[in-house]
């Protein structure tokens, strides 16, 4: 038996003692804990276990039926337990969740997962797969070629492990790989061995980053994965979007892609290692692309990307709008959160027409529905206006791309809604008249005290009488009657008239 075949059955060994003490159950173990054993498993059984009454079992009744969405997390699965035994029960198995179990061995996964050939969405989040991957004999000719969705959240797995699993996988189409401390990005072939030499098992270990003398990778040739068309990030401790970059030149077929609450500056590909000048240490890693050739530009891999979600990022500038507007057929962009909106200088709807006018790609914006015609030319002209009061150096590109499209306008007219506060209105009261200012917040009990003076009797006794006039042919004069209603509700303007009537005098007639 050779090294390699000698060193896996000492891990299995190991393996089966660790779950044998602590026990850890099999997945075939937890499959007969929550579907039962079959009923060829529990032929003779009774007399084991005491049971005294024979009854009529189907063959195969629905609850030892193992569907074809498997759910089995937090179950503490360790293992993969009998192979035959596993073939017989999940060979139908299409939607496999195992998140939140003991899986540590790449083994044991594999071996899980060879059980069942018409896998297409697979979850293995939060299991502790960070042990390197050693070629096996149990990945020799194996494709899984059903297999569609592959989330590995939360499993510290390394990149070279996610190379060669890849490459088992060939008609993959979504992958997620959130919340795996990643600090750099390496996806291709080739991998460092320097970190063997160092001693260094960390596929993040920045340690053995400094001392690599492995050649570089060139990422714009090496990308061969082109079924994968989504791919989720979130939460990987990575700063510089030329690491992000890697995963488009990786998946040249890509369309969706989500980096959320990652630590990203800026989309600037061609400046970000100016901040490394200082310290030549830090200026480059041995994941980094160093081809020979500039970087073209941010979206030079997402030549295909149409969903970008970059929340809670920490983009800070609006020429990194600028460059998303680079973004070939970019259609739906996400971006809430961000330091962008840190300082509360725009509204809610200020940072949304702003954003709008900035990118004329992007055609549905943090999940609303579609922009329409009406709303982008009314961001753009917002836009416009928001920049021709500011100095000439401080207005983007997109300002004189803009004017050229509408014309320079004119500024909006401050238009105050709000009902004059005094106006002259002409009393009258018997044969005398008179022009006074009214303050019409006032309401209509108080200025019939204020007219008794004028008046010559109490405001208890008076009646009045509003007459508009530009009505004042149309419509008779109407009456205040409600002595708590304010007088601009009467839509008074300079030059109406108020008509001032004694109360008692009105009832002695009508008697």
């Amino acid at each position: 038996m050779s090294s390699d075949g000698i060193a896996l059955c000492t891990d299995e060994l190991s393996l089966k003692i660790i779950n044998f003490m602590v026990k850890m159950p099999s997945l075939l173990e937890a499959l007969e804990q929550k579907y039962g054993e079959s009923s060829t498993d529990s032929e003779g059984s009774e007399e084991e276990e005491g049971i005294s009454i024979s009854i009529f079992v189907p063959q195969k009744p629905p609850r030892l039926s193992v569907p074809s969405l498997l759910v089995l997390n937090d179950c503490n699965i360790a293992s993969a337990g009998d192979k035959q035994a596993l073939v017989d029960k999940c060979a139908g198995v299409e939607e496999l969740d195992l998140a939140n179990n003991k899986l540590q061995h790449w083994p044991e996964v594999f071996c899980i997962l060879k059980q069942m050939p018409q896998l297409k969405f697979v979850n293995l989040s939060f299991n502790q797969l960070s042990s390197p991957l050693k070629e096996t004999k149990i990945l020799e000719d194996v494709q899984w070629r059903n297999l569609r969705n592959l989330v590995m959240n939360s499993t510290q797995v390394p990149w070279e492990n996610i190379q060669q699993i890849l490459n088992h996988l060939p008609c993959l189409e979504e992958l997620h790989l959130s919340l795996n401390e990643y600090n750099h990005v390496n996806l291709c072939s080739e991998s460092c061995k320097c970190r063997e030499h160092n001693g260094c098992g960390d596929n993040n270990c920045e340690a053995s980053e400094f001392e690599c003398r492995c050649p570089k990778v060139d990422y714009k040739k090496n990308h061969k994965h082109d079924g994968i068309k989504k791919v989720h990030f979130t939460g990987n401790p990575i700063s510089k979007w030329s690491e992000i970059c890697k995963i488009g030149y990786a998946f040249p077929s890509l369309e969706y892609l989500v980096v959320a609450s990652c630590p990203i500056k800026s989309l600037d590909v061609e400046n970000e290692d100016d901040e490394f000048e200082g310290n030549p240490n830090l200026a480059r890693s041995e994941s980094e692309c160093e081809s020979g050739e500039q970087r073209d530009s941010a979206h030079d891999s997402f030549r295909k990307l149409k969903f970008l979600n970059i929340n809670s990022t920490n983009i800070s500038a609006w020429d990194d709008i600028e460059r998303l507007s680079k973004f070939p057929v970019l259609q739906c962009l996400r971006m809430q959160g961000c330091c962008l909106w840190e300082s509360h200088e725009y509204t809610e709807h200020e940072r949304r027409q702003l954003l709008i006018a900035r990118l004329p790609n992007v055609e549905m914006l943090n999940g609303g529905g579609k922009i329409g015609e009406d709303e982008r030319e009314d961001a753009e002209r917002a836009f416009i206006r928001y920049y021709m009061d500011k100095p000439e150096s401080d207005r983007p590109d997109r300002y004189f791309d803009l004017v050229t499209r509408h014309g320079k306008l004119d500024p909006l007219v401050n238009v105050d809604l709000r009902p004059e506060k005094r106006v002259k209105v002409t009393f009258t009261c018997g044969n005398n008249s008179e022009i006074r200012p009214v303050d019409v917040y006032r309401t209509v009990n108080d200025l019939k005290i204020k007219l008794e003076g004028f008046a010559g009797f109490s405001a208890s006794n008076m009646r009045l009488f509003y007459v508009d006039q530009e009505l004042r042919d149309h419509q008779g004069p109407e009456e205040m009657r409600y002595p708590h209603k304010r007088l601009y509700s009467y839509n008074i303007r300079s030059g109406d008239e108020i008509i001032i009537d004694y109360k008692i005098k009105i009832k002695r007639e009508k008697v």
